[in-house]
């Protein structure tokens, strides 16, 4: 029992040291900017009933990838997109693509699994997603018909998507989020440290030079809420993945999970249909069955 509980302990303390301050520090306050500094009505007007499919679906692909959220958050937030005039189509991409492929997660998937299984998590993402936006238009067309508002939404004025000061500051939190881990590659982790502490420092100018006191303070509760919400999952999830690891019997996962076969795929879409991760704790759980695959008997 000692062992088991000393597994759970080790996994959070290599992911502590390794991902929570220049990976996950600057991915939440990526989130909380996208919560706080884009217009969700502009949003809305291109996802309408109304709006063109050719437009809405990418649309909102592309605006999951900032949602942060798990499989059960994202269903109150793709509910309200639907019952705010959104249509089914775009409402279930987001259900679909926000908690397997937002930015969080993809950022962790590419610290723990690599650039490769980052891109197969968003082709496989934007492919289903796509699929199933469009076969839920199909089934529900004449319930989206009657929902339709009066008028023609492609002729209202939309507001801007946000100002320019806060494009700013988004690509400046994508550059801090992503620099520790691409410039620095090899050597001690200071040294991420180091690239990571320049970088927020000069976040922290702009936003103070390009942000009221009001819209930061905004930002940092939007942070916040990510933050209470998410990273006590994301602890519990790892040290439960570090129990996985060693109870698990080896022989049985190279047995049943072992290449890239039918029953490997079946076996493992079964496991993962039954199964509940936080985001990002999905990571470490398929690391820890790669390492486990990989590992010789």
């Amino acid at each position: 029992m000692v062992d088991i509980v000393w597994a759970g302990l080790k996994a959070l303390e290599e992911y502590i040291a390794a991902h929570v301050l220049t990976c996950l520090v600057p991915a939440f306050l990526l989130a909380g900017a996208m919560v706080s500094f884009v217009s969700r009505e502009t949003v809305l007007h291109y996802l309408g009933t109304q709006a063109r499919k050719a437009t809405a679906f990418p649309l909102a692909a592309g605006a999951s990838f900032f949602v942060a959220a798990c499989s059960c958050t994202v269903i109150p937030v793709a509910g309200g997109l639907y019952y705010g005039g959104a249509g089914i189509g775009p409402a279930f991409i987001v259900l679909w693509v926000a908690p397997a492929a937002n930015v969080l997660a993809l950022v962790y998937t590419a610290s723990i699994l690599g650039a490769k299984m980052v891109m197969a998590r968003i082709a496989s993402a934007l492919l289903m997603a796509f699929v199933v936006g469009a076969v839920m238009l199909s089934l529900f067309r004449r319930e989206e018909r009657l929902r339709q508002p009066a008028g023609n939404v492609e002729s209202d004025s939309a507001s801007p998507v946000t100002s320019r000061g806060s494009v700013g500051l988004i690509l400046l939190l994508v550059a801090t989020l992503l620099a520790p881990n691409y410039l620095v590659q090899k050597g001690p982790y200071l040294h991420k440290v180091y690239v990571w502490a320049a970088g927020t420092i000069l976040l922290a100018l702009y936003a103070w030079r390009v942000k009221t006191r009001g819209e930061i303070a905004a930002w940092l509760k939007e942070t916040w809420w990510f933050v209470r919400i998410i990273f006590p999952l994301l602890l519990l999830g790892v040290f439960i993945v570090g129990i996985i690891g060693k109870v698990i019997p080896q022989p049985w996962i190279q047995t049943w999970l072992g290449g890239n076969g039918v029953l490997a795929s079946f076996v493992a879409t079964m496991i993962g249909s039954i199964s509940y991760f936080a985001t990002m704790t999905e990571a470490p759980f398929v690391d820890t069955l790669m390492k486990l695959v990989c590992r010789p008997r």
